[in-house]
């Protein structure tokens, strides 16, 4: 029979692994996931290779084996066509964290992730006013389209924006304007496959969308780490200090806001990040300020930043100067101020105030994960 199964091999050629996934090529797959789709294994006579057959019985797929006695033909076995990573019953096993399907020596495998896989926050899913209401779209396909009455909690989606804005934004729109409603990771440093809204917090955990829910669009987004080292790369401090003729009060208010629009931001190995966007800043009457006023505060804030980011080996983030005012005047301290993490680990700065009034401390911590 095996004479016979190699001649029948140089007419009938082997099924590739791209024409049995249950899914993309470079999407990602976690443990437990069915990664090859049974029903497009095709079936060959016996005689193609009677070695299949001793592959079921090793594997104990005895309904199979049978299957292929009574009938003649035999599927092949799953583990002529994968490799790491994947049982033969074609589940995706043995590693922790959101792995890769990929192609490799022509076998269909699992590669398990890395120490850090991060990627960008893109915006994915929109909304485009129409006459008869909102369109929803996804890419070049429309998936629905809401009548005005109609928009809720429950008809559109509403991680990043509620739908009261949404309403607002569509009472002063123009017809065919399009307005963001969610959001993906793309561009990710292993070169897995776009990861749609609906699938983030399945993949990722919610964690990851309560991240980028503060963070603006374009923003790197640190999805998975494995185990880590924490080393304090840089630390600093200052103090809110008295300018009452800035209102002091505001400058307080202002100060603890630059902490919190920072505290938690992760920035991965050679990326760049701005901090969040959902915190708003106060003004003070400044005469010799662009506009009359500025957002007195956050340079005691920012200076604490500045030192202890220079101290992780990091260049003066955009918006900043090396003077007292450190924040320059038309950048909005959250938003427009960029760090950039030239280190080969990712970051994660750390803010928290002590006290209250002029005396308030600031201090800052950059955290780096190195890997075990």
């Amino acid at each position: 029979m095996y004479p016979l199964g190699t001649a029948m091999d140089n007419y009938v050629p082997p099924q590739g692994p791209t024409e049995i996934t249950s899914m993309s090529i470079g999407d990602t797959v976690l443990a437990g996931t069915k990664v090859v789709d049974e029903k497009e294994i095709r079936k060959v006579p016996i005689l193609y290779d009677p070695g299949y057959l001793r592959d079921y019985i090793e594997d104990m797929r005895f309904i199979d084996f049978f299957d292929a006695i009574v009938t003649g033909t035999v599927k092949t076995p799953i583990g002529r066509i994968t490799s790491g990573s994947i049982s033969k019953s074609g589940v995706a096993q043995g590693f922790k964290g959101p792995g890769i399907l990929e192609v490799k020596s022509d076998r269909l495998a699992v590669t398990p992730p890395e120490t850090f896989v991060y990627g960008e926050k893109i915006p994915y899913k929109f909304g485009i006013k129409t006459k008869e209401g909102l369109e929803i779209v996804e890419g070049n396909k429309t998936l629905n389209i809401v009548p005005y009455g109609q928009i809720s909690n429950d008809t559109i989606p509403h991680d990043y924006i509620s739908v009261m804005n949404v309403k607002k934004w569509y009472d002063n729109a123009e017809v065919g304007k399009r307005i963001t409603l969610g959001y993906a990771i793309a561009n990710f440093n292993d070169g897995r496959n776009i990861v749609a809204p609906e699938d983030i917090e399945t993949l990722f955990g919610s964690s990851i969308i309560d991240y980028m829910k503060n963070y603006p669009s374009g923003s790197p987004i640190l999805v998975y780490m494995g185990p880590v080292t924490e080393k304090v790369s840089g630390s600093n401090g200052d103090s809110l200090g008295s300018f009452p003729e800035y209102n002091d009060a505001v400058r307080e208010q202002n100060s603890r806001a630059f902490v919190e629009a920072w505290n938690g931001t992760v920035i991965p190995p050679h990326s760049t990040s701005s901090g969040k966007e959902t915190v708003g800043f106060g003004r003070s009457i400044d005469p010799h300020a662009p506009g009359g006023w500025a957002s007195h505060g956050v340079c005691p804030a920012a200076r604490a930043m500045r030192g202890a980011i220079s101290q992780a080996g990091f260049g003066l983030p955009t918006g900043f100067n090396w003077g007292e005012y450190a924040v320059m005047f038309g950048f909005n301290p959250a938003v427009d101020v960029k760090v950039t993490n030239n280190n080969d680990y990712p970051v994660k700065i750390i803010m928290w105030t002590e006290g209250s009034g002029p005396s308030m401390s600031i201090h800052a911590k950059v955290i780096e994960y190195i890997p075990q």
